[in-house]
């Protein structure tokens, strides 16, 4: 892989799509994504708002990072007391 010159995620598909100069081509399943490794709905909020709203870091968290560890550190769920 060389330069990267296209990221966008697709609503048809549910993917996140890269392109690089080399022509390689990337789509990242986020709906799969989410289901191993989102426990709750804060954690899929966070993947969510990566996703539409700064791709490349989405894709960089999922490719190069810890997703597991970072959605634990960013994000709290606290029980309703009854």
């Amino acid at each position: 892989m060389t330069h990267l010159i296209f990221c966008e995620f697709n609503m048809d598909t549910a993917c996140v799509e890269l392109k690089f100069t080399d022509g390689i081509m990337i789509a990242i399943d986020t709906i799969a994504v989410e289901n191993e490794v989102a426990d709750n709905m804060y954690q899929r909020s966070e993947l969510d708002y990566l996703i539409y709203n700064d791709p490349i870091a989405y894709v960089d968290l999922i490719l190069n990072g810890d997703p597991e560890t970072y959605l634990k550190t960013v994000t709290e769920s606290k029980p309703l007391d009854s």
